[in-house]
């Protein structure tokens, strides 16, 4: 679809004038790539030539049928071409290694982590140094959250980036990601950045020559002179924050326009409508990339294209995107994976992942299941869990997930209205029900946590905390109540351990392996406490760390408890191409999962309840030849081998 100035209220390419001094400023990074592809000789690598030669004639059709701009597909070629020139040594090798073995990311052996640098060491230097602590826990994937240039202090968690080229100096320089990277790799764990696709802060340099009147760059976003078309968008498009960030436009008064802002009024959308948008972000890709990032999460992936008249979620559009994105990185960087942030419904998560033949996202991460996991436990009740993960398990064979329980955001009741009915559940009594139990307003909760984005007129809400504290450990340590320790405890492990079992691998948010809890104290903190996510973005505690090696101690039980998931996943039926299903057991309280390779079977069974449960699975042919009988104790996990 060609771009469309009419609409965005902007002006013309054709009539631009000269950019200014922070516009000019702007491209400095890919102006630098540019003139080293000038000055580089015609020749171009045959490992190169021949990636692109596969791909070059999809690259080309999707990349016209969005802009019919051959001079900007060109500036692509060329940013490609220079970004593989770039491309460290050792990073070619690592390609490939992984051409060769195009599935490790789908090994059994994957673990992994998700921390904030500057909460876990304080800087990339001080991680390095910590990195025989993620050995020790076998990890091959840590998930660094945002830590590219922001502002401060609003920069919702770094998800507002003003340099999509360079880490953020509180937290350290290029060179000193590149060690890491470099320091990972030989420790075999791959690292994961977040590449903030939608939006930039309001103080990106693109934004701020926007912003002193350069028209050029008013292009790179969604700029009005009145509020025609916002008003025309609003019609369509639901508002993502309608409580802390209501609309999704901003008045800018010294652009005089309104600017959408979809999220928060300092994180500016992009126009993917203008190629120039699209080919300096994959520039920057793939500046990353050489930097030794080896998986992207690319953040609100279903928003970034925006069409009159539509919701501006889940366009063609944005799949055509996702498909340049993946063509790129096979060409420049095949070690790379994508891994998509996609909080929609089961229905929508396939698109993401294409398909065989033309495949957009490696991998998802898993919200749906997250959710019904924190469901299930506070109801005691399986039902909408199992329904959520045979739909999952009826995607394709190329849906890949990240499973995990917490991470850096809240927990968001997106449950399935439409089978919450059919078994008699009330949508929104049950949402109530589930953030007030683990706000712990519910009588009977364990759980210590708070409400995020409450909105009253809808009576919609998240929660926050982390997963010791959400489980009953903190409430059960803060009223010395040792009974209702050692319950929180099982519970916590058997979260992880139904995480751990299910299609895909897990993914631990720092400071679960050492039942880490909330951090109270952000609201003392004036640039902290609007913000309730914050509970469980808290300092990792290395003190409580040290325990973990010491018998008795909480630290200890969980530190083994997590011992045991990475035993658990060595197993053969937790091969990439494993046969896995739900079961019925007969019993709402308790989940049963199958997994299923040549030759071996594996029963998981999780009681989700404080109760001692029955289970009895019936007998199928080719996959549980008998019928399996079993007692299970309060929030027991037990592994069955057929």
């Amino acid at each position: 679809m060609a771009r469309n100035n009419q609409e965005n209220g902007n002006q013309s390419a054709q009539s631009k004038p000269k950019a200014t001094k922070a516009a000019a400023k702007s491209t400095k990074s890919t102006a630098a790539r540019a003139r080293n592809t000038a000055s580089r000789p015609a020749a171009v690598s045959p490992i190169f030539k021949a990636r692109l030669d596969a791909h070059r004639e999809e690259l080309e059709q999707l990349f016209m049928s969005l802009y019919d701009d051959q001079a900007a597909f060109q500036s692509l070629l060329d940013s490609m071409a220079a970004a593989y020139a770039d491309r460290p040594a050792d990073l070619k090798r690592l390609d490939k290694a992984r051409e060769a073995d195009p599935e490790w990311y789908k090994r059994g052996d994957m673990f992994g982590m998700t921390m904030y640098t500057d909460l876990f060491a304080g800087d990339l230097k001080k991680l390095a140094d910590k990195i025989p602590y993620l050995k020790e826990q076998k990890l091959t994937y840590l998930h660094l959250m945002p830590l590219l240039q922001m502002p401060h202090p609003n920069n919702d968690g770094g998800y507002a980036v003003e340099d999509f080229d360079n880490v953020d100096p509180s937290l350290g320089t290029n060179e000193d990601l590149a060690a890491l990277t470099k320091k990972l790799r030989r420790a075999g764990i791959s690292l994961c950045l977040d590449f903030v696709m939608n939006h930039t802060a309001s103080t990106h340099r693109w934004a701020k020559a926007a912003q002193a009147g350069d028209p050029e760059y008013q292009d790179y976003y969604f700029c009005y002179d009145d509020r025609t078309i916002p008003d025309e968008y609003d019609a369509h498009v639901p508002q993502v924050f309608p409580n802390t960030a209501p609309g999704n436009f901003t008045w800018n008064e010294q652009m005089c326009k309104w600017v959408m802002t979809q999220f928060y009024p300092f994180q500016w959308d992009l126009n993917y409508r203008n190629p120039k948008v699209l080919v300096a972000m994959m520039g920057s890709v793939m500046h990353l990339a050489n930097l030794g990032v080896e998986v992207f999460r690319i953040d609100a992936v279903p928003y970034i294209w925006k069409e009159l008249g539509t919701n501006c979620r889940n366009l063609p559009t944005v799949h055509t995107i996702v498909r340049i994105l993946r063509i790129i990185l096979e060409c420049v960087c095949p070690a790379v994976v994508l891994k998509g942030e996609v909080v929609m419904a089961p229905k929508e998560l396939a698109a993401y992942f294409g398909t065989p033949e033309a495949p957009e996202c490696h991998m998802l991460y898993n919200v749906s299941i997250m959710v019904n996991l924190w469901s299930a436990l506070a109801s005691r009740d399986v039902r909408l869990l199992k329904a959520q993960i045979d739909k999952l398990d009826a995607l394709p064979e190329n849906c890949w997930f990240v499973n995990y329980l917490r991470c850096h955001d809240d927990i968001g009741w997106g449950l399935d209205e439409d089978v919450e009915r059919a078994i008699g559940i009330d949508p929104l009594k049950h949402k109530e029900f589930l953030y007030h139990f683990y706000e712990g307003a519910v009588p009977g909760s364990w759980s210590m946590g708070e409400l995020y984005n409450y909105d009253e007129a809808t009576r919609d809400a998240r929660s926050c905390g982390t997963t010791a504290s959400l489980t009953g450990i903190e409430k059960a340590l803060i009223t010395h109540d040792k009974p209702l320790l050692e319950m929180s405890v099982k519970r916590d492990l058997l979260m992880h351990q139904a995480m751990a079992f299910l299609r895909g691998f897990p993914m631990l948010n720092c400071g679960d392996e050492i039942a880490q809890l909330n951090g109270w104290d952000y609201k003392e903190d004036p640039d902290r406490v609007e913000d309730s996510r914050n509970l469980h973005r808290s300092k990792f505690d290395w003190d409580k760390a040290a325990l973990r090696k010491k018998s008795g101690t909480l630290q200890n039980e969980l530190w083994k408890g997590m011992e045991g998931l990475r035993e658990e996943r060595h197993d053969p039926c937790f091969a990439p191409d494993a046969w896995v299903s739900t079961w019925d057991t007969f019993n709402d309280a308790v989940l049963a999962v199958v997994r299923k390779v040549e030759g071996s079977v594996l029963v998981g069974l999780f009681n989700f309840s404080e109760l001692e449960q029955h289970a009895h699975l019936n007998a199928s042919e080719g996959i549980i030849d008998s019928p399996v009988e079993a007692d299970l104790a309060p929030y027991e996990a037990r592994f069955i081998h057929l």
